[in-house]
């Protein structure tokens, strides 16, 4: 079962009051149905979809509809819902026109009911385990989609439009963001699911963060403290260590009894050692000195 088959299961077992669930059902036969022999056809692949979308039709039209079950085997085998209406065919087209003029100025809560029935036709979200947070819906024509994308905004999601082929995705790529979606369509075991994985995710890639910086650290401070000890065998190569004051002596001293230790390890060392009192800051001035002495040196010899 997939992260979008398992919320969809879930958010048809939600009860809602009769104005949010025509809204919902008006919205999802909107982006699903096909006109075929003057009947209105639904093709479902999900079951608990199927039987939501057959009582919610039945509740609130309480008309009859014929239900068809068919088996493709092409790729892989799949079962495909057919829900076929004949009656009240115009009155239900009607209210889908109707809707859409209607639902821009709805409330918050019609507003999320028709995202619902949106989702339940056209909509995935990918399971967090996967590499990318990813919602989306695919709708037919950019009007559509520019509603959808007009109604999530609503909410301060931050969905983009994009011309997929011959259709139009509308999609959300930040991860609070999918996480409030699912909370919005009230899937709250979903929910649980993706948080419980997001926040894994997020500490695991944090862990790796600071463990890469750590590493950079390491290595910057290593080829630190080489420098620092060219600079100092160049010194006494030269004969020029006597140029340098006691306190810079003391930090040669120590430097080359400790060389695998940080400027920040070395001050604490040092100043435990003999009770003087030399920061990080001062053992960077002290191996500034050093340099600037080798440097100088170097140039008058060239």
């Amino acid at each position: 079962m997939t992260f979008t088959t398992r919320i969809k299961d879930e958010i048809t077992k939600v009860i809602n009051n009769e104005v949010d669930a025509r809204i919902e059902l008006l919205a999802y036969i909107k982006y699903t149905y096909k006109l075929e022999d003057k009947k209105i056809k639904l093709y479902i692949e999900n079951a608990s979809c199927a039987r939501y979308i057959f009582k919610l039709i039945k509740n609130i039209y309480n008309i009859d509809i014929n239900l068809t079950i068919r088996t493709q085997k092409k790729f892989k085998l799949k079962t495909i819902y057919i829900l076929s209406i004949k009656e009240k065919i115009d009155l239900i087209l009607n209210e889908i026109n109707d809707l859409n003029k209607y639902i821009k100025d709805s409330s918050k809560e019609e507003i999320s009911s028709y995202l619902k029935g949106v989702f339940l036709s056209c909509g995935t979200i990918n399971d967090p385990k996967t590499s990318k947070y990813h919602l989306a819906f695919l709708v037919d024509f950019l009007k559509d989609a520019k509603t959808i994308d007009y109604l999530l905004k609503l909410f301060n999601f931050h969905s983009k439009i994009l011309r997929r082929e011959k259709k139009y995705m509308i999609y959300i790529k930040i991860s609070e963001e999918i996480s409030d979606f699912i909370k919005l369509l009230g899937a709250i075991n979903s929910l649980f699911y993706y948080e419980d994985i997001r926040i894994y995710r997020d500490h695991k890639n944090m862990v790796n963060r600071l463990n890469n910086c750590e590493q950079a650290n390491t290595e910057k401070s290593i080829k630190s403290s080489l420098e620092q000890l060219d600079n100092i065998k160049y010194l006494k190569d030269n004969d020029l260590i006597d140029l340098l004051d006691e306190k810079v002596l003391l930090v040669i001293e120590y430097r080359e009894k400790y060389p695998e230790t940080t400027m920040s390890e070395l001050a604490n060392i040092i100043s435990l050692e003999n009770e003087i009192n030399i920061t990080k800051s001062g053992i960077n001035h002290a191996f500034r000195k050093i340099k600037d002495l080798v440097n100088k040196h170097k140039n008058i010899e060239e």
